[in-house]
């Protein structure tokens, strides 16, 4: 087990890592659409904060020696359900291989956001 580790990307927020390598796969911790520079939400729509969110992802998974084409399995909270549509419209310019995905309305997520997103992805 490796723990993934990347200064492009939000530290952590708690106890927890970016990400962890283990048998074949890379784990993502949840991303929010933390700036990695000001460790802040600067974005208010969900399409600005999804961009920042997955951006966050992409970053970590280059860390990690991979990229968003080896992503099997997506897990996506939204504070909103009505803004499904337009997370998609970001969503599906950055995970083009269509992994597996669940999408959720939660009520809360940290910091405000609207959005938050792990993945699972296959290491090179």
């Amino acid at each position: 087990m490796k723990t993934i580790e990347t200064k492009s990307a939000p530290a952590a927020i708690g106890p927890y890592s970016q990400a962890i390598l283990a048998n074949g796969f890379i784990y993502t911790s949840g991303q929010i659409p933390l700036n990695p520079e000001t460790g802040t939400i600067e974005a208010d729509s969900i399409e600005a904060q999804a961009e920042q969110a997955i951006k966050n992802i992409g970053e970590i998974l280059k860390a990690a020696g991979t990229d968003f084409s080896k992503v099997v399995k997506t897990t996506c909270f939204l504070a909103h359900i009505s803004d499904f549509a337009a997370f998609n419209s970001v969503y599906e310019n950055y995970f083009v291989s269509k992994p597996a995905r669940s999408c959720f309305e939660v009520s809360a997520l940290p910091k405000g956001a609207l959005v938050e997103i792990e993945a699972v992805a296959v290491a090179e």
